[in-house]
C-alpha cells in the first residue's frame, strides 16, 4: 500500500507540473498532491497506533526509527515539490 501512496503523490506533481507548464490551473492538482501526503501521514500513523494497541514493541522497535526519517525526508519533498509550480509563477511574473 505504500507504493500506492508514493505514486500518487509523484503523479500529482507531474499532473501538477504539466498543467503549469501547460499554462492551465495547476492549484487542484497541488492540492490533491498534498491530501494524499496527508492521508500518507494519517495512514501511517494509524498503522503506528495498531501495533501499540496489539502491543507488538518489536514491530515498534524495529519499524519506527527508520520509518520517522524518512517520513520527514519524503513529506518535505513533497511539499517543496507541490509548490514548485507557484514559485515558478511568482518568478515569471518578475
Amino acid at each position: 500500500m505504500g507504493n500506492f501512496r508514493g505514486h500518487c503523490n509523484s503523479s500529482n506533481f507531474y499532473k501538477s507540473f504539466f498543467m503549469y507548464l501547460t499554462g492551465k490551473d495547476y492549484k487542484l492538482a497541488m492540492a490533491m498532491g498534498l491530501s494524499f501526503t496527508a492521508l500518507t501521514l494519517c495512514a501511517e500513523y494509524s498503522l503506528v497506533s495498531e501495533w501499540v494497541g496489539a502491543e507488538d514493541w518489536a514491530a515498534l522497535d524495529d519499524v519506527v526509527p527508520g520509518m520517522e526519517r524518512a517520513l520527514w525526508v519524503l513529506t518535505i519533498i513533497s511539499i517543496l515539490l507541490n509548490i514548485a509550480p507557484v514559485l515558478l509563477e511568482q518568478r515569471s511574473k518578475k
